[in-house]
């Protein structure tokens, strides 16, 4: 049987309810968030939570910026601590900051939760579809839309248990981030191609 690989099929992504969803972000498209995306942010004074980190691809990125970065997972694997973000008491606005690529299954707990913790705001990589539906409409955007939903004009390939720099994918994702004191509209904008600038040495290592 020939496979099926139209983009409306391949851009699916299908894990069993108990996964948990191990899907490490490459560190450029964190970098991308900090660069163009979070443009006002303070970051030398602002403290961040990452609340998802697996092995750290995200939140190494984060700590070339903020002053502080706490990082948690519900498993533990060998970077942060082993912390289940849904349950643990955080204090109110005990941080500046979340972010986070969170389980896709659970995003909106994450984002529900994120939204007590953070002081000043939260951002979330999510899979563009995350923009869709009328439950989630209902359920956020209705009376909580993102301040920014920043669309990757590149595609952010994302392996299972791993980072890949030659991996591809059909998926698009974009950064939903959502600013507490910004008092303004929705803003939608691009993050331009910027991965060949933001890859480091080590990043896949």
């Amino acid at each position: 049987m020939k496979q099926n690989t139209s983009h409306a099929v391949m851009a699916q992504r299908h894990e069993p309810g108990d996964s948990l969803d191990d899907f490490p972000t490459p560190p450029w498209a964190t970098r991308a968030l900090l660069r163009h995306v979070l443009t006002d942010v303070d970051f030398h004074t602002s403290s961040c939570l990452e609340p998802a980190c697996g092995r750290g691809y995200m939140a190494r990125p984060l700590a070339e910026k903020f002053n502080t970065v706490e990082a948690y997972d519900v498993h533990g694997y060998g970077f942060g601590g082993t912390r289940d973000f849904l349950t643990y008491p955080y204090e109110t606005n005990s941080h500046d900051w979340v972010i986070t690529n969170p389980p896709f299954r659970k995003a909106e707990q994450f984002l529900e939760r994120a939204l007590i913790v953070a002081q000043k705001g939260v951002a979330i990589l999510a899979r563009t579809v995350f923009l869709e539906s009328v439950g989630r409409y209902n359920r956020i955007y209705q009376t909580s839309p993102p301040s920014v939903f920043a669309q990757f004009s590149e595609r952010v390939p994302m392996v299972k248990g791993r980072v890949d720099p030659k991996a591809s994918t059909a998926t698009g994702y974009a950064w939903f981030v959502w600013q507490k004191d910004s008092g303004k509209d929705p803003i939608l904008t691009w993050v331009p191609p910027c991965r060949k600038k933001l890859e480091f040495d080590g990043d896949y290592n």
